[in-house]
């Protein structure tokens, strides 16, 4: 069996998306790439985000491959199924524009929170569930309903799965890159200035947290960690093809049980790491030993100055204002960029939160304004707010946005005027 694996040209315009648009390494392909090679499949993996290719042009190389399935993700990269573009119009697009006889697939954050709907917008035969790197492959020898999260339609309608996939990380070896045009990347992930060859990888998975806005309980939920030797091998492949600097996309990289292993391991070698993570992980001792493994970008979630807000939002956070606010100093002296972001809490007073700027930015602490908060379908928020998600769940949680935010005003990195759903997907 053949599966092409694509990876679409991701344009925003109208979106309330706040992810970075730049293209980023699609892991979630890359992975299952591998899993369907190891079950003596073929697989093409095409990064059209990357490659600046055209439906025709992808059109053109799916037609002398010929696939039996057709794979396209809801949302670009691992890195962004926790904050997608909620609506499905770039998928939709090149699913009709492919013109593939081929089984179409999709994976993403959306096939794993409204797997009706995303079947029936998308005109897919199969939406997976959870995580897809191993159950893609197993779509070529097992019958569909056996599979983890596999929902499908067919002549006799939709049939869901109320599973969720789960990939063993031991089983996700390290990648070869082989067939990847590492050498076309030249983003460097969150980081602002000079130049360079930037990556994305992942060291661990999942988070053991339950914040009420995060958006990985779907996906990406439990914790675990890859193997060290797994990783490394990664990391030196990539420094072999020029790659300087590795952006970590862990949800909260900084646990597990080897993590202090890998930052010594890194320290011995040419290359520079960012992250994203929560400050009350660290110490100054960890934080040194950060800063040894050439970190050069820190992006720490704190979302609220206050206790009572950090408990609204299920933080779970064991320190105090005051001691964030010294490790993240202490952070700065060490890492070039260190991030505060904050989020919209009914807890925290605009003067404060000028003060807790103020304060950080003396000290070379980059902080953020409040943002506010999507409800995306399968946060602990959306269902506290609307219940389970439903085949409307996307357009529901989309509007109470705009309607909450419109005036307040959105994010600075957003669209200004974002479109409702149904003009972005034409789904009247």
């Amino acid at each position: 069996m053949k599966f092409a694996l694509v990876n679409p040209a991701w344009t925003f315009e109208g979106s309330t998306y706040f992810g970075c648009p730049d293209p980023h390494y699609p892991l979630e392909l890359l992975f299952a790439a591998d899993q369907i090679r190891a079950q003596g499949h073929d697989a093409l993996v095409i990064d059209a985000h990357l490659e600046r290719l055209t439906t025709d042009e992808v059109r053109g190389n799916l037609a002398g491959f010929r696939p039996d399935f057709l794979v396209i993700p809801t949302a670009p990269s691992y890195l962004f199924w926790r904050c997608p573009p909620p609506e499905l119009r770039v998928p939709k697009q090149w699913f009709v524009a492919l013109e593939s006889p081929a089984v179409k697939v999709a994976i993403g954050p959306h096939a794993s929170a409204t797997p009706a709907s995303t079947l029936r917008k998308l005109n897919c035969q199969v939406a997976l569930r959870g995580e897809p790197d191993q159950t893609i492959a197993q779509l070529a020898s097992r019958p569909w309903a056996s599979i983890e999260g596999c929902s499908w339609q067919d002549d006799s309608g939709i049939h869901l799965s109320s599973g969720l996939a789960v990939a063993d990380m031991k089983k996700l070896a390290g990648l070869s890159f082989s067939d990847y045009a590492v050498e076309a990347h030249g983003h460097r992930h969150h980081v602002f200035y000079g130049t360079g060859r930037g990556a994305e990888l992942e060291f661990a998975r999942g988070c053991p947290w339950a914040c009420s806005f995060c958006n990985k309980t779907l996906f990406r939920n439990q914790f675990r960690e890859r193997t060290l030797a797994a990783v490394l091998a990664e990391v030196d492949t990539l420094i072999s093809r020029g790659v300087d600097y590795i952006y970590w996309i862990d949800e909260i990289f900084g646990v597990g049980k080897t993590v202090r292993q890998l930052l010594r391991e890194l320290a011995t070698r040419p290359i520079s790491i960012g992250l994203q993570t929560r400050i009350d992980l660290w110490n100054e001792e960890s934080l040194d030993l950060l800063a040894g493994a050439h970190c050069i970008s820190m992006e720490c979630g704190i979302e609220s100055i206050t206790e009572r807000g950090r408990d609204e939002l299920n933080k779970n956070c064991r320190i105090s204002t005051e001691r964030i606010s010294q490790l993240l100093v202490y952070a700065r002296q060490r890492v070039p960029w260190v991030q505060a972001n904050l989020i919209l809490t009914e807890h925290d007073q605009r003067e404060e939160i000028a003060r807790f700027q103020e304060n950080l930015r003396q000290h070379g602490v980059w902080v953020s304004e409040p943002v506010p908060m999507f409800a995306f379908p399968g946060t602990p928020d959306y269902r506290e707010r609307f219940g389970p998600p439903d085949d409307y769940a996307w357009e529901r949680a989309h509007r109470h946005y705009l309607e909450t935010f419109r005036a307040k005003g959105f994010s600075d990195i957003q669209d200004q005027q974002p479109a409702p759903i149904e003009d972005l997907e034409c789904t009247y």
